[in-house]
């Protein structure tokens, strides 16, 4: 099934029956194509901040997903779903939001790891559609120069909590006793052959 050029005439049911390695998004009407896969780098710091949020997640209700598609919107129906996103790293306290193949409704939190293909689109396109959704907090990570902003939802607004950087300490806002120390997450760098 090729992939129709507007919006209007796909639902996230269609989407399902494209082939297996094709992976888009629809925010707000637009396709954006996630290809190709991230980086080394991009892959390893996401497994890291997984790492932190999964260890102190073991024995609670919420859960860390990778990778997993999110309609915000909340619908069921496949086939009235006609906007997804695809984060790096979501974190899901209700667990009815938690479908066999799809988070639906907004996250408690986001994290996105930008590449030079998805920065404008993470800072800009999915920063509003995430805080219109209600996503409680979102991170913007920044592979490059090895920061991270923290984005906190007030009165229905992002408040930039900070940008974050070497040994700092990330407070989980929604969480009262988890921080994440970014020592942990940008460690030395890795080689550009593996």
């Amino acid at each position: 099934m090729a992939l129709p050029q507007e919006n209007n005439s796909i639902t996230y049911a269609e989407y399902l029956k494209l082939d297996e390695d094709i992976q888009y998004e629809v925010i707000d009407g637009q396709i954006f194509n996630m290809s190709p896969s991230p980086s080394v780098k991009h892959q390893a710091i996401a497994m890291e901040i997984s790492t932190e949020f999964n260890i102190y997640l073991r024995s609670k209700s919420c859960r860390v997903l990778a990778e997993i598609d999110v309609c915000l919107c909340g619908e069921k129906d496949n086939s009235k779903v006609k906007e997804w996103v695809n984060p790096d790293i979501v974190i899901v306290c209700d667990k009815n939001k938690i479908n066999k193949n799809r988070i639906a409704g907004a996250p408690d939190l986001i994290v996105e790891i930008l590449s030079k293909s998805t920065a404008k689109t993470d800072r800009m396109i999915k920063f509003n559609r995430y805080q219109r959704a209600g996503v409680k907090e979102y991170w913007i990570v920044d592979p490059a120069h090895e920061t991270i902003d923290v984005y906190i939802l007030e009165s229905e607004f992002y408040k930039h909590d900070g940008t974050y950087a070497n040994d700092e300490v990330i407070e989980v806002n929604i969480f009262d006793d988890l921080t994440v120390n970014l020592k942990n997450i940008f460690r030395e760098e890795i080689d550009p052959l593996y």
